[in-house]
């Protein structure tokens, strides 16, 4: 008995050296899920994309900023715009075949030359008309940029009531949409009638999601919330309640709402009433 007891001394003894003798903390659990919102993958790059499950199409053309019609085109793939889970989406529509060289006929000397002075004396005008085109171009994209919130029959109203925490950014690594801040549970309403053609958590970064198609140049966005009130396929009618404010994939209570017209984020701020 009283050799056991001297065992177990030494063994105490022996486990309080080795506790005393470590240099390093104990390791903790992690209960951060490693990554914030800012730091999720929400953007899609590369070629092609593999679907995942709970993603639509119009999600996917969100991500990727491209123009859901171009993908469908590209992809062969026609209205209700169905797609499935590991089915692979090209991003980049394939290159054009080269166009096979054309046959020349042997001619004489005097009409090659005289198709050459021709030739030379129409390629100046011609550059400079094309050179013109595309500056035409190229101001009538902007300005149809500028005026986009009276180019379609669309009413636009606020989705939310708060105020304005975070605004557009036009930088390629800027903030997309506008941070609107107000209590949670606030109302969130659609910002024009529209059909929903997304809802769910599928697109990191978002959380509870909601995308909304006006027409087939608009699509409105509403990202965080708390829980969503629609569900996909749904029409639904300007300043209609279709979720709640919340988190969901943020530090704080709020909702990120964002214009995208034909694929591209435009400043909401253009839209909303004043």
């Amino acid at each position: 008995m009283r050799l056991l007891t001297q065992l177990l001394i030494c063994l105490i003894c022996l486990q309080l050296i080795a506790c005393s003798s470590r240099t390093t903390p104990a390791p903790v659990a992690n209960l951060s899920s490693g990554k914030s919102s800012s730091q999720q993958k929400i953007k899609i790059n590369g070629s092609s994309y593999k679907v995942k499950k709970g993603e639509t199409l119009y999600s996917i053309a969100f991500r990727s900023n491209k123009d859901f019609r171009d993908l469908a085109k590209s992809n062969g793939i026609k209205a209700p715009y169905t797609i499935f889970p590991g089915q692979i989406i090209h991003l980049v529509s394939p290159p054009k075949r080269a166009k096979k060289a054309k046959k020349y006929t042997v001619t004489s000397s005097k009409s090659t030359k005289n198709k050459q002075k021709n030739n030379n004396s129409l390629k100046k005008p011609l550059d400079q008309k094309k050179q013109q085109e595309y500056v035409e171009n190229q101001a009538s994209l902007k300005k149809q940029q500028k005026i986009a919130k009276r180019s379609g029959k669309l009413r636009w109203y606020w989705p939310a009531k708060g105020r304005i925490a975070r605004k557009f950014s036009g930088k390629e690594n800027g903030y997309k949409g506008i941070l609107i801040k107000n209590k949670l549970g606030t109302d969130i309403l659609a910002a024009a009638d529209g059909i929903v053609v997304y809802a769910g958590s599928a697109l990191r970064g978002y959380g509870n999601l909601i995308i909304v198609k006006h027409n087939d140049d608009y699509l409105t966005a509403y990202a965080h919330n708390q829980k969503i009130l629609v569900k996909e396929k749904q029409k639904v009618t300007a300043r209609q309640k279709i979720a709640t404010m919340g988190n969901s994939e943020a530090k704080s209570v709020g909702l990120r709402f964002e214009v995208r017209y034909r694929g591209k984020s435009v400043n909401p701020l253009r839209y909303l009433p004043r």
